[in-house]
């Protein structure tokens, strides 16, 4: 193989190509014919990528192209010019490298995944306004209430009975440590259940009432737990991280169409991690602790949960699964063997 290859020269303005040679000559690529003499700096010249198979296309900064068909030759002719190809085009025509840069992508995106967006969530919740919180509270609500709930038929005056027994516990904290809220009861699609919404709206279901037969220790207990999640701003918490999470995804698959559908669904369908799930828990056992409850109330409720989940198992009535009809907020939290530990161990005082 000598200096030079050949190739066919596209002048950028007419369509029909013009056979040339090439040669690199004192820094600039020489691209000679038959009424084509050119000289173009090798910084000028968009070199192509190798590949295993195909033309190779090479584009000059002042126009045109240059096709060159027979891969090999020109491969081979780079290789003399002392053309070096980038360490990227080098790693994908290895399959080790290959194997490599994707070990790499997926350690990054787990790191991404498990340290790097929780704390451009948390950082974004200095700077995001109450408002926010809010704004999405109101939207999470009726998509919430069209999707999930029904109106109650809880008597009004459980409802007073329950949110006074609340508001009495609430009150032993102090003042700065408790977030705007309010109590409003649905019936529920999904179960027994209560969760709270951005902005300070805690909902309780009339099946979570009856379940617990209108123990108010158990209920302030659950709804300690939900105002944890308030303190901690957890929806929105949540939904800066996923949409972060959407986002990298988008930049790497180049899909931004679904980006933001379904936020206000999947804030009404909030699974929150481990830590965030356990540090309510600890805002639960401060606010029973605080208003003279023991602790362990809460347990009372997983006891009432395991009998009515070992029921559906054994009529076989649970077809998506044991936890389905737990709906939100308690599908997602840690294992009920971890939280009754936790709840039993504080009402001990150990």
């Amino acid at each position: 193989m000598g200096s030079d290859v050949q190739a066919n020269y596209f002048d950028g303005i007419h369509a029909r190509a013009h056979p040339v040679t090439l040669q690199v000559v004192d820094g600039a690529l020489h691209i000679l014919g038959d009424g084509v003499q050119r000289r173009i700096a090798l910084a000028g010249v968009r070199w192509p990528e190798r590949t295993r198979h195909g033309m190779r296309v090479t584009q000059l900064s002042e126009g045109g192209e240059l096709h060159c068909a027979d891969s090999a030759a020109w491969d081979a002719w780079s290789r003399q010019q002392g053309l070096t190809e980038s360490l990227t085009v080098r790693l994908q025509q290895s399959w080790r490298g290959v194997l490599a840069s994707l070990a790499a992508l997926l350690a990054l995106l787990g790191a991404l995944h498990t340290w790097g967006l929780p704390l451009a969530a948390q950082a974004s919740l200095l700077v995001l306004p109450q408002s926010v919180d809010i704004g999405l509270g109101e939207v999470t609500l009726h998509a919430v209430d069209t999707q999930l709930m029904r109106p109650s038929q809880l008597p009004l005056a459980e409802q007073a009975r329950v949110q006074a027994a609340f508001a009495q516990a609430v009150a032993h904290l102090p003042t700065e440590d408790v977030p705007e809220w309010q109590l409003v009861f649905r019936s529920s699609r999904i179960g027994p259940n209560a969760l709270a919404l951005p902005g300070g709206t805690i909902i309780m279901t009339d099946e979570l009432v009856y379940l617990v037969e209108r123990d108010t220790d158990v209920l302030t207990a659950v709804l300690g737990h939900e105002l944890g999640h308030l303190q901690h701003r957890d929806g929105v918490r949540m939904l800066v991280q996923t949409t972060l999470l959407g986002t990298v995804g988008s930049l790497l698959l180049g899909d931004f169409s679904s980006l933001l559908a379904g936020a206000s669904a999947l804030l009404g369908q909030a699974h929150y991690s481990r830590t965030a799930e356990h540090a309510a828990d600890v805002s639960a056992v401060q606010l029973l602790q605080a208003a003279s409850i023991n602790p362990t109330a809460m347990v009372t409720l997983f006891d009432k949960l395991a009998v009515v989940r070992e029921a559906q198992n054994t009529d076989g009535a649970a077809e998506a699964g044991p936890d389905s009809w737990l709906g939100i907020a308690f599908a997602s939290h840690p294992t009920d063997v971890e939280r009754i530990r936790f709840f039993q161990q504080a009402g001990t005082g150990r």
